[in-house]
Parts: structure tokens; sequence; C-alpha cells
């Protein structure tokens, strides 16, 4: 696999993880930012957030703070004792709702999901695994 699109999955990744719900709310309403969150509130506990317990953190400026230092998430989980297969599936979950959803939308056909649907948990895998330099 290319560079560039291991580069381009990877911010794809993280910007979906980061803003995933956001995007659902439509661009007119502002979104409160005491009430936003980097994932998405289908969680099993509403205080509990499921990608800042995968990892052992804290917050999400603990977060912010190590992936701006160039930190892959797996480098995180490993720093702080988190469960790097439980951010790779919640990571794969997530995206393949979206897929699920674009396909009942019709934006992409059988052949283009179940064909993104494969290659999901490699992409998510790659993408976690890489540090991101921010020069």
């Amino acid at each position: 696999m290319n560079m560039k699109r291991v580069m381009f999955v990877g911010t794809m990744i993280v910007t979906m993880s980061f803003a995933g719900t956001a995007w659902s709310k439509s661009a007119i309403s502002p979104i409160p930012l005491a009430s936003w969150s980097i994932v998405s509130i289908n969680s099993k506990d509403d205080n509990k957030d499921e990608l800042l317990s995968a990892l052992n953190l804290s917050s999400e400026e603990d977060l912010y703070q190590d992936l701006y230092v160039g930190k892959s998430l797996k480098t995180i989980a490993d720093e702080n004792d988190g469960d790097f297969s439980q951010i790779v599936a919640y990571q794969v979950h997530q995206l393949s709702q979206q897929l699920k959803d674009r396909l009942a939308k019709g934006s992409i056909t059988q052949e283009q999901y179940e064909a993104q649907h494969a290659e999901l948990e490699q992409i998510v895998l790659e993408s976690a695994s890489t540090s991101y330099e921010w020069a």
C-alpha cells in the first residue's frame, strides 16, 4: 500500500473518530462545545467514552496532546496499558456503520460496500499503528 493512501485513510479515520457524530448534525445549528465528544453517543454508559476507556486515558485533552505530538493510537494504548484490540474493534464498528448508512442512502453500491467493508480492519490496523508527524 502506498504512503499517500495510508496517510489519506489514516487522516480520514482520525477525523471520523473525532467528528463522526458532528457530521450528522445540521451545519446551521452549532455544536455545543461542552457536550461534544470525539466518539459516538451510542455507548453503553453515557458518561463513559469508549475510545478514552480503551486507551486508558482520563480526558480528551490527553488524547489530543498525544496525537498532536505524533503518537499513534497503538503507542498511546501501550503507554497507558490500554486495549488496542478494543480500539480497533471500536473504529471498525464505527466505520462499518457509516458504510451501512451510505449503502442505505444509495450513495454506494452493494459491490462498493462489500469491497470497502472487506478492507476496513486492515486499514484501521495500519492507521492506528502509524505515527503522524505534524511538522
